[in-house]
C-alpha cells in the first residue's frame, strides 16, 4: 500500500472527510485523491461519497490493506495470497532497505518451524512475520520470542480460546486432558557481538484451519471455540492479526514486562519437564524463567538453567 493510501485510510478512520480537505492535508491534487479512493475500493474497501465527503462503510475481510487499516503499530504491511515462507520474505527486506514491516500471507507453501521442521500453513491461518531493527543486544533477542508468544496467547484468549504458552515458543490448548498445538513462533536474527542488525519474528496460528488439514496433535481457534460451545463461525483474522502485532509492539517497547506476562500465561512452569539440550537431557520441575528467557529446572541433581532446547511436558507417572 502506498503512503498516500495509508494516509487516506488513517484520515477516514477518524470519520468522513471531503476531497479538498484530504488533498490539502496530504499535499496532493483532488484528482489524485479520487484515484487513490478508487484503488482502495478495488482493494475491497466500501467507501461512500456523501455531502460530508468520503466515508468508509466496510473493510475487506483480510489482506494487506485490511490489516494495515486501523493498525496501532508503526509497521508497513506486505501481503501475499500465497508464499513459500513469510520469514524467508522478511529476511530479504533488510537488503532492500525496507522500513520495519509485517509480512502477512493467507497460506505458506514452505512454512517451517524451529530446527527447519516442516510447518503446515494452509489457507485460513494467520501467518505473519515481523521484520524489525530492535535496540537490543543479541543476548536479549529471546525476549522477542517470548513477547510474540504472549501476544499470540492473549489474542487467542480475546477470541475465546484459553491458550497457554509452552517454553520456549509454542502456544497450546488443553482439551479433555490432551494438549494440542495452536501456534508457534520462529525468531531469526543477524548481528554482531554487541548489536543486532535485524530480527524476524514469525508467528503461525491455526485460526480457521480444519484440524483434519493439520498434523496430529494440532488444533485451530475455530475448532476450539466450536468445541467449547462458543460461536463456531470463522475467527476474524484481520482483528486477530492486528491484535498480535499491536501487543507484540507493546511488549517490545517494555522488555522488562515481558517475562512477568509470560509467567502469567505459562503452561510450563510448575510442570515436570524433559528438555533435550545440546548438552544432554534435563529432567525435573520447571520452576521459573529468567532473563532473557532461560528456563530454570529443579532436577534431582540440583538447579539447571536451560537457554535452548526442545521441552516436553511429562505426566506425573513419567
Amino acid at each position: 500500500m502506498t503512503d498516500t493510501r495509508r494516509a487516506i485510510l488513517d484520515a477516514l478512520a477518524d470519520g468522513p472527510a471531503d476531497g479538498p480537505t484530504l488533498a490539502d492535508r496530504l499535499d496532493v491534487s483532488r484528482a489524485a485523491i479520487w484515484k487513490h479512493v478508487e484503488a482502495l475500493r478495488e482493494a475491497g474497501f466500501a467507501i461512500q461519497s456523501g455531502d460530508d465527503g468520503y466515508r468508509i462503510t466496510a473493510v475487506p475481510e483480510y489482506g494487506g490493506p485490511a490489516v494495515a487499516y486501523g493498525l496501532d503499530a508503526p509497521y508497513e504491511v506486505e501481503y501475499h495470497d500465497s508464499i513459500g515462507s513469510t520469514n524467508d520474505r522478511a529476511r530479504q527486506l533488510p537488503a532492500e532497505g525496507a522500513p520495519e514491516t509485517v509480512v502477512v500471507a493467507d497460506e505458506q507453501t514452505g512454512g517451517r518451524g524451529r530446527l527447519d521442521r516442516e510447518w503446515s500453513a494452509p489457507s485460513g491461518g494467520v501467518w505473519l512475520s515481523v521484520f524489525a531493527r530492535p535496540s537490543l543486544p543479541p543476548a536479549r533477542v529471546p525476549l522477542l520470542t517470548m513477547a510474540a508468544a504472549v501476544a499470540t496467547a492473549e489474542a487467542a484468549r480475546e477470541a475465546g480460546v484459553d491458550a497457554r504458552i509452552k517454553w520456549p515458543n509454542d502456544v497450546l490448548v488443553e482439551r479433555d486432558g490432551d494438549v494440542r498445538k495452536l501456534a508457534g513462533i520462529l525468531t531469526e536474527m543477524e548481528g554482531e557481538a554487541d548489536r543486532v542488525s535485524w530480527v524476524v519474528v514469525g508467528v503461525g496460528v491455526n485460526a480457521n484451519v480444519d484440524p483434519a488439514d493439520l498434523p496430529d496433535g494440532s488444533t485451530s481457534l475455530r475448532a476450539e471455540r466450536a468445541h467449547a460451545g462458543r460461536d463456531p463461525a470463522d475467527i476474524d483474522r484481520r482483528t486477530f492479526a492486528q491484535r498480535v502485532i499491536e501487543r507484540f509492539h507493546e511488549c517490545r517497547g517494555d522488555p522488562d514486562a515481558v517475562l512477568p506476562a509470560w509467567r502469567d500465561r505459562s503452561d510450563t512452569l510448575g510442570r515436570r519437564v524433559r528438555v533435550d539440550t545440546p548438552g544432554g537431557e534435563v529432567v525435573g520441575e520447571a520452576v521459573d524463567v529468567e532473563p532473557p528467557g532461560t528456563l530454570v529446572v529443579e532436577t534431582a541433581e540440583g538447579v539447571r538453567r536451560v537457554s535452548a532446547g526442545d521441552c516436553e511436558h511429562l505426566r506425573p507417572a513419567e
